[in-house]
């Protein structure tokens, strides 16, 4: 995949408009959507270029045709197949028949916000490289059916509680995704040795966020740190993760303080100036134009927004 063709995306709403796909069943409000493909994505067969999808994919196929290629490696899609993909990677998708075909996508700071904090301790299998489809029995399927019924329900209602029951909902898809396909997951065993600098990579920024967030550091690891942890020169830790991930090390670090500035603002009422501490930055003034420069808003608005949206 050459990386001038790949565009990037940071919602299912931002691709669907790119591709022309309509968009009337997506809420623009939330970084969580789930559909029923059939309903969107007509006429078929439909295939997309190669994009990079900045969030999380979960495909649950009762009755559907297709493929989908993740970094090259392509998977086939047939009735009773379940597949998760994790965000960063190139990626085609390709549909023939999705007669009954739901699709759901979730941000990590909606995962951090509505599920909890720690959600890649509970479950790793959320960073993994690895990307089988799973073809189930009926049975099986059944399980997962059950819920993702529910969290179309709690999508498409617009209750008070509509956000709170959405991230329970998915808990249970989780827990189940894990109980079927990842209960002896161990990220030891995969991919080489530059998959594995990636995989200790993002371990290590997600823990360093959190220590962060609970005051066991006050500052913001450079890239340096990063190899250091891992007995790297700084400059093979970046040339991996850039030609692993075709993204800059310096735009994981970026976008990884924006997922937790986005999630303290809308999970705490922590203060913007305790906000800008927690993240390492000197000064709230500093924190705001950062996180405006990345985000086209202030934390402040963006926290009024959120507070709106939500009550």
């Amino acid at each position: 995949m050459k990386e001038e063709k790949i565009k990037v995306f940071n919602s299912n709403y931002e691709l669907y408009k790119h591709l022309n796909i309509s968009v009337e069943k997506i809420d623009i409000n939330t970084d969580f959507t789930a559909f029923y493909v059939n309903d969107l994505m007509k006429p078929l067969p439909f295939k997309s270029p190669v994009c990079r999808l900045n969030y999380f994919v979960f495909n649950f196929i009762k009755q559907g045709r297709g493929n989908y290629t993740i970094d090259e490696k392509s998977f086939e899609i047939k009735p009773y197949t379940i597949y998760f993909t994790n965000s960063g990677h190139c990626r085609v998708f390709e549909w023939t028949e999705a007669d009954e075909v739901f699709l759901i996508t979730v941000s990590e700071s909606f995962l951090k916000a509505n599920v909890h904090r720690d959600i890649f301790d509970e479950f790793p299998f959320l960073l993994s490289e690895s990307y089988p489809a799973r073809v189930v029995s009926p049975l099986i399927f059944a399980e997962f059916e059950h819920f993702y019924k529910q969290i179309h329900k709690e999508y498409t209602s617009y209750t008070p509680y509509r956000t709170r029951l959405i991230g329970t909902l998915l808990v249970a898809i989780l827990l189940k995704i894990k109980e079927y396909f990842w209960l002896d997951y161990n990220p030891i065993n995969e991919g080489n040795r530059s998959s594995q600098i990636v995989k200790n990579f993002k371990r290590l920024l997600e823990k360093h966020y959190r220590d962060l967030h609970s005051g066991k550091v006050n500052q913001v690891y450079r890239v340096q740190d990063y190899a250091d942890a891992q007995n790297l020169h700084p400059n093979y830790l970046s040339n991996v993760i850039k030609s692993k991930t075709e993204r800059p090390i310096g735009s994981w670090i970026t976008e990884k303080t924006i997922i937790e500035a986005k999630s303290l603002l809308q999970n705490s009422n922590v203060s913007v100036k305790e906000i800008a501490y927690c993240l390492g930055f000197s000064d709230a003034a500093h924190f705001a134009n950062y996180f405006k420069k990345h985000t086209n808003t202030s934390p402040l608005t963006f926290r009024k927004t959120y507070s709106t949206a939500t009550s």
